[in-house]
Parts: structure tokens; sequence; C-alpha cells
């Protein structure tokens, strides 16, 4: 309160030296947002040139491969865990719940989930400041305008609970989402709890999964895995029907742009 009232004191009796201040302000603001850019973009162009170096997309083909490549670095392996994790999200287009079942069999389930949740967590953060940043052409270069369009309304209107929501089902692209929500106007505070609530649950399984730390026999395990081949399944040929009914339902019973 105070500060507005100096303010307005100095815009009325001295408007030269208020603008001088503004013109300031604005500079000082565009130099942090370029080091940031630039900060960022020299980081993703060294991670993605170290795991095309290293041969990560080819290892990426099976889970096998994924946990021979992830031992070649050992005694980082853990090190070298958390950044494929970390650069699944903000760069290479493989699901995080992938890499996340290879780690579970290599470190088992506790801490894969914990090096996963945190790369996710970190890299959904990052994913949203860089559009926050960088705008509308940022987004435009990484999410198709299809994408965008089928999305953009819902979030400007409900992006608290549709990306609760989309985080939780397996049909929806998390990745893109965290770029498109990064053009709306909801806070980066509640963008993060958002995350925190509801990324971590298929991280979760697909940890334990690959951990076979469940602590159930052999037996349930396999009716447990059929299940999960069903869902699966299920939702690759179902999950734009089911993703639909998210949509209409947020949009108050109206389809909208959902093709």
């Amino acid at each position: 309160m105070f500060h507005q009232i100096l303010m307005s004191f100095m815009s009325y009796f001295f408007p030269g030296c208020v603008r001088i201040a503004s013109d300031k302000n604005k500079r000082v603001s565009s130099t942090k947002k370029k080091a940031f850019i630039l900060t960022v973009s020299l980081l993703l162009a060294g991670g993605g040139g170290f795991l095309y170096r290293t041969g990560f997309f080819q290892a990426a083909s099976s889970l096998e491969s994924l946990r021979a490549y992830i031992l070649r670095f050992a005694p980082y392996s853990h090190l070298i865990f958390f950044l494929l994790q970390f650069l699944s999200v903000v760069l290479a287009p493989i699901p995080s719940n992938v890499t996340a079942a290879a780690g579970g069999a290599l470190f088992g389930t506790w801490t894969a989930f914990s090096l996963t949740f945190a790369a996710v967590v970190t890299g959904s953060l990052l994913t949203f400041s860089r559009a926050r940043a960088l705008g509308r052409d940022f987004a435009d270069r990484l999410v198709s305008q299809k994408l965008s369009e089928k999305y953009q309304d819902i979030l400007h209107s409900k992006a608290p609970v549709f990306l609760s929501l989309a985080f939780l089902f397996p049909f929806f692209p998390d990745d893109m989402l965290c770029i498109l929500a990064g053009l709306t106007d909801l806070s980066l505070r509640r963008f993060a709890l958002i995350v925190v609530l509801a990324r971590p649950w298929g991280l979760l399984f697909a940890s334990a999964l690959g951990g076979s730390t469940l602590g159930l026999p052999l037996w349930a395990m396999i009716p447990i895995a059929l299940v999960c081949l069903a869902l699966f399944l299920l939702g690759m040929k179902y999950g734009d029907q089911v993703e639909k009914i998210v949509l209409r339902r947020l949009n108050g019973g109206k389809t909208g742009k959902t093709e």
C-alpha cells in the first residue's frame, strides 16, 4: 500500500523518473528472460546430444536394452537414470512409465519411484516455465495445431480440474499439456501442486511392476498383469472416447473442439 502511494506521488511530481525506473525494470526483466532461455536451451541441447551420442534412442526399444544402457554408467547409474527421466519430460518422446519400469528392475521400487517422481516434477515445472517465458511461438513449434485446438479452450476455462484428471488417466499427452498449461493464467504454484498430487500414481505402479516388489506371490501377479494388459489394450482402443467424455463433461455437455 505504501509502495503504491509513493509511486503515485512520484508519478505526479516526477513523471520522468518513474518512466526511467519502469524502463530499467523492463530491461532487467528482459535480460533475465533471455538468460533463462539461453541457459535452458544450452542444457537441453547438451542433454539431447548426450542421449544421441550414447545410443539412448536405440536402447529405448525395449526394457532389457534400457536396463543395459543404464548399467553402462555404473557407479553413476542413479544419476543417469534421473537424467533420463528428466529429459523424457522436456526433450525425448519416451513415456516416463517405460523407463520407470526399467529403473524398478535395476534399483528397486522405491528408489526408482523417488528418482522418477523428482525428475518428472522438475521436468514438468521447467516445461511449464519455458512455455510461459517463451509464449505461443515456442508452444506452436512443439505442439501440433490439432492438439492445441483440442485442449486450449478447456485449459483456459478449467485448467486445474482438467489437468488433475488428465495426469491421472493414461490417455492424455501429459508433457504436451504442461506446455499448453504454461500459456494459461494458471499460477506456477498451483500447477506444481497438481503435478505433485496427480502424476505420481502411474509412476509408482510402473516402478513397482519393474521392481517386482508389490509384495504379492506369483499366482496373484499373473491376474494383475492380465488386468494391466487388458486396461492397456482398452486404452489403446477406447482412449479417444474416454478423452472426449472427460472433455465433454468439463465443458458442461458441449463437445467443443474435440477433433
